[in-house]
């Protein structure tokens, strides 16, 4: 990592910790659309854990819970995290929710083949290079098992906010503090590169509206 992304990283970590004590309840309490189709993919292929990426204050994480997923929730905000363990225990749920503080820049603290399904709500998306990107998804690989499945949406270069804010460079523009990687489809389709591309779906969220990817793909058996 170089010493700009660095500083980027760092300062996105400190937005985002600020972001979520000052606005617990930013996202709301209900599960996101992507989440709700996930859960349903996730139970006709059999999975009976979910690993979410860049979890937060846990919405999504909670919902699959509440749908009977054992759940590792990782986050690399403190914060977001402690909120969504109280969440987990108010709602009855906190046995089948495990959380862990955690940058997605480094290697998952999880066995090889050990899950049987990922999701990941625009954590792709954020302040990542290319590089990054790749190594996170790699990193989704060698713990999914053979048959795991992966869904993942990020905003892309149709949104909005696409070349709007400030450049950090590789298509990420940062704006009202956040900084997005905007994806094309050529890094969608890298991405899948050795696994089975389900699905790319279309979608709108927000009052931009945000304009997402919802993507599923899966490991060959």
């Amino acid at each position: 990592m170089s010493g700009d992304e660095r500083e980027l990283a760092e300062a996105q970590r400190d937005h985002w910790q600020h972001t979520y004590g000052s606005h617990p309840d930013m996202y709301g309490q209900e599960p996101s659309a992507p989440a709700r189709h996930a859960a349903a993919v996730f139970r006709a292929a059999g999975a009976q854990e979910v690993l979410e990426l860049g979890a937060g204050h846990g919405r999504d994480a909670l919902f699959f819970a509440r749908e009977g997923f054992a759940v590792t929730a990782t986050d690399f905000s403190a914060t977001g995290l402690e909120q969504l363990r109280q969440a987990a225990r108010d709602q009855g749920v906190g046995e089948r929710v495990t959380t862990v503080v955690r940058d997605v820049r480094e290697p998952l603290p999880l066995p090889d083949a050990s899950l049987g399904a990922v999701f990941a709500h625009m954590l792709l998306c954020m302040a990542l290079s290319t590089h990054e990107i790749h190594a996170v998804v790699d990193e989704v690989r060698r713990v999914l098992r053979p048959g795991g499945t992966f869904v993942y949406t990020v905003r892309h270069t149709g949104d909005v906010h696409y070349g709007a804010g400030t450049a950090r460079g590789e298509d990420i523009y940062e704006h009202g503090g956040f900084a997005v990687h905007f994806f094309n489809r050529d890094l969608v389709d890298a991405l899948a590169a050795g696994w089975t591309l389900n699905e790319v779906h279309a979608f709108e969220e927000g009052e931009l509206p945000r304009r997402l990817w919802r993507v599923t793909q899966t490991l060959p058996r």
